[in-house]
């Protein structure tokens, strides 16, 4: 007996029939179809019927339980093209699904290499019994199924049909204990059993050891491996944090140097504290909207490099001048993907250890939107021994499916590789030893979704979405200006034109074909001499954006980076949204970031723009706030009674404007401050109570014990171990106007983690001792 996943009873298949006689007068052909339909059923077979191409075709698209497909061969020749595009878009998501063609044998003419190809059996539908057919239906179905899950969920799943007792841990035992308990009941209730029954101790030899890679854990590894072009991968439970921190901890040692990329992950910080490295930073571009790019190749030559080294004053004392490990962010959280051949290119000449924190970007492999652009590129085979290590890690829960704190590592070994039993010891230095089975099945599932043509599938139907809905929202502005070029609507940050290959024309980017913006990289890639991305100095193909990054540029900057008289905050556009039931992904002063992921469809976004719509109409009526974002005047009356919702963008654009809020964002990124003692020392000394907390007055010189990292953009200002430097420096006067901008708007309070509010002031943990 067989169990689908997350159900307890014996599993329902499920058939589909696509048959265009179904709708007419009934033939002989079609009443065996009919006799065929009942025998199916007979056997516990749930039969779906389609009486047309184009319904199968929405079904087999729509419906992924579909268990088998019982296709009958059409004679006219306008159905013959329906019925192959039928077959290959079902090969192009699924390659496993039993396929039978129904037809008589005076059809079988018609079938093309193609074709049999395309299916797996042939049936002679007037000749062959129903209960002939029926018991073969049944047969490939249960190898199809048996077949479908990967190593990992598949032991899981027999596993969890054992119904074991079980005297170890975890106490709940398969969750009977939240059933004595009218509470636990609730939470048992709400989840359903079968997450319960798969947590489980590591006891359970049968279903391997995470920490040990044997077992069902090690093939899915393997397999996972195999999917997205490594050596060698390992499933990790805590977050490409851990992922991140495993890497360096294997990599780096005390008083080593690592060059890292300015644009970096907090685990990034964490590996640094936990290692005792030397950080030497690499600086990326930023422009007028506050986004962080790519870091130019000149500055990942060995020039640079060795220059960065020697200015910095923590390399003097380097076990050696030559770093032991480098890593990068890509793609960054706004869509900027590396040519990451080219960046490998260049940093192998420093350094034999190469990281790309691709943590929202583990698509990248299965669609030729991105190649090139990601670290796992071609096939391990491809990957010179004299080369570089490189290490991938990927957040598998961000834009893949699996499960909140799941992460890949991904090794092509060369150069300064680390053996596994020595990696091993990093990796268990950041896992569990009581893991989540149902993590872990999650990472298989994730994995084994992107395998074969369902990889490219199913990360086209992202890109063409997000195409849609830039398209739209493009498209749509163009109407309002066409009307009347003073009005507004919001901008999708793209290139304002791209060329037509075909004719080389330049052509508006709301007038391009959807299907060239889905499959050309060209029309995404940062050309130099183009203001819309404004990065200056970069070769052409260095950076490409990634179309499902979809960011919405708010009205009032200018090209030349200056605020309008007149502009709308991203802020109070978040904040309606939030009201409307939609999240963006990440809110800047001038940008509201939307992320595509497999999970996004039509009536998302399509609600998106109808919500943007609503948005304009209510700013340009100044409808009142305590109509349109109703918690804001709840929580803060005296601030925002009486007050339209224009009313408070003006208020706040303003306040942007004299603040120069932008500009020392700007300041504060665009120079490093100067350290003073490497991360972990100045970790160590916190953590032995050599740390007090600063009021931001009293802040100057300090030397901050905590990385302080204001979100958005979520990448730090000061490391531990830096000097936040002058009362008036970048630093400092960047973290007052955030302070400023809280305490004028309620509500619209900025995250800035590293810091502690208290009676209406940022404090910050610094050294009472600067002496390395």
């Amino acid at each position: 007996m067989m169990l689908r996943s997350g159900n307890t009873t014996p599993m329902l298949r499920q058939a589909l029939i696509v048959d265009s006689g179904l709708a007419s007068a009934e033939c002989a052909a079609t009443r065996s179809i009919r006799t065929l339909a009942t025998e199916l059923q007979n056997r516990s077979i749930e039969v779906i019927e389609a009486s047309s191409f184009d319904d199968g075709l929405s079904i087999v698209v729509s419906d992924a339980s579909i268990d088998c497909l019982l296709l009958h061969w059409p004679q006219d020749r306008a159905e013959l093209t329906q019925a192959t595009e039928l077959l290959r878009t079902v090969r192009a998501r699924n390659v496993k699904m039993p396929i039978f063609l129904l037809a008589s044998r005076k059809l079988a003419d018609s079938v093309s290499v193609e074709i049999a190809t395309l299916a797996d059996e042939f049936v002679w539908i007037l000749e062959d019994t129903a209960k002939f057919i029926g018991g073969r239906v049944l047969a490939a179905i249960e190898r199809y199924l048996e077949t479908l899950l990967p190593p990992y969920a598949a032991a899981l799943a027999r596993y969890d049909r054992e119904r074991e007792y079980s005297w170890a841990a975890p106490g709940h035992q398969g969750g009977v204990a939240f059933l004595k308990s009218p509470v636990g009941r609730l939470f048992f209730d709400f989840y359903g059993e079968n997450l319960f029954r798969t947590d489980m101790g590591i006891e359970r030899g049968a279903l391997g050891s995470m920490l040990g890679h044997s077992g069902p854990v090690g093939e899915s590894e393997r397999n996972i491996a195999r999917i997205f072009g490594a050596d060698r991968s390992y499933s990790v439970l805590n977050g490409t944090s851990a992922s991140n921190r495993t890497i360096m901890s294997a990599c780096v040692g005390d008083n080593e140097i690592a060059l890292c990329d300015r644009n970096c992950h907090k685990s990034i910080e964490q590996g640094l504290a936990l290692t005792g490295g030397i950080p030497v930073f690499l600086s990326p571009t930023r422009n007028r909207y506050g986004i962080i790019g790519p870091i130019p190749p000149q500055g990942l030559s060995p020039e640079a490099i060795g220059a960065a080294i020697a200015a910095n004053p923590l390399a003097k004392t380097a076990a050696s001048k030559k770093p032991v490990y480098s890593v990068l962010t890509n793609c960054t959280y706004d869509g900027m993907c590396y040519k990451a051949d080219a960046v490998q290119a260049q940093l192998e000449k420093s350094v034999d250890r190469i990281h790309f924190d691709e943590a929202w970007y583990g698509y990248a492999r299965f669609n030729p939107m991105y190649k090139n652009r990601f670290a796992m590129r071609d096939e391990p085979s491809s990957h010179a021994k004299d080369g570089p290590t490189v290490f991938a890690t990927h957040s598998t829960h961000k834009l893949l499916a699996a499960l909140s704190q799941t992460s890949y590592i991904h090794i092509r070994d060369g150069r300064g590789a680390i053996d596994h039993g020595r990696f091993n010891e990093a990796y268990c230095s950041q896992a569990s030893t009581s893991p989540l089975y149902a993590l872990i099945a999650s990472n298989d599932v994730a994995a084994a979704m992107m395998d074969g043509p369902a990889g490219e599938t199913l990360t086209q139907e992202v890109i063409n979405e997000a195409v849609a809905c830039r398209l739209a929202v493009s498209r749509v502005r163009q109407e309002f200006l066409k009307k009347n070029k003073n009005d507004w609507f919001f901008a999708s940050w793209n290139a304002e034109e791209i060329t037509d290959p075909k004719t080389g024309k330049r052509i508006p980017f709301h007038e391009a074909p959807a299907e060239l913006l889905s499959t050309d990289p060209n029309c995404w890639i940062l050309h130099p001499g183009e203001s819309w991305h404004g990065f200056d100095g970069l070769p052409d193909g260095w950076c490409m954006l990634d179309p499902i990054k979809f960011g919405i540029v708010c009205p009032g900057m200018q090209q030349d980076g200056k605020l309008a008289e007149h502009g709308i905050p991203a802020d109070i556009v978040t904040a309606y949204l939030g009201r409307h039931g939609i999240v963006p992904s990440r809110t800047t002063d001038h940008m509201v970031l939307f992320l595509f992921s497999m999970g996004i469809t039509k009536g998302k976004w399509g609600t998106l723009l109808n919500t943007l719509l609503d948005f304009k109409a209510d700013y340009d009526r100044n409808a009142p706030l305590s109509e349109v974002i109703p918690s804001l005047v709840a929580n803060a009356p005296d601030r925002y009674r009486g007050m339209g919702l224009r009313d408070l963008g003006n208020q706040m654009w303003e306040h942007l404007r004299k603040s120069q809020q932008g500009h020392w964002q700007a300041q504060a990124y665009a120079t490093l401050p100067t350290p003073i003692m490497p991360p972990r020392r100045a970790f160590q000394q916190l953590m032995s109570g050599a740390a007090e907390k600063v009021p931001l007055n009293e802040l100057a010189n300090r030397v901050v014990a905590v990385g302080v990292i204001p979100y958005p953009p979520g990448i730090p200002i000061v490391m531990p171990g830096e000097n936040i430097g002058a009362a008036d420096g970048p630093w400092i006067t960047y973290l007052k106007a955030l302070q400023e901008f809280g305490h004028r708007f309620p509500g619209f309070a900025k995250e800035v983690e590293g810091a502690e509010e208290h009676n209406g002031t940022y404090q910050i943990y610094c050294l009472t001792g600067t002496q390395p």
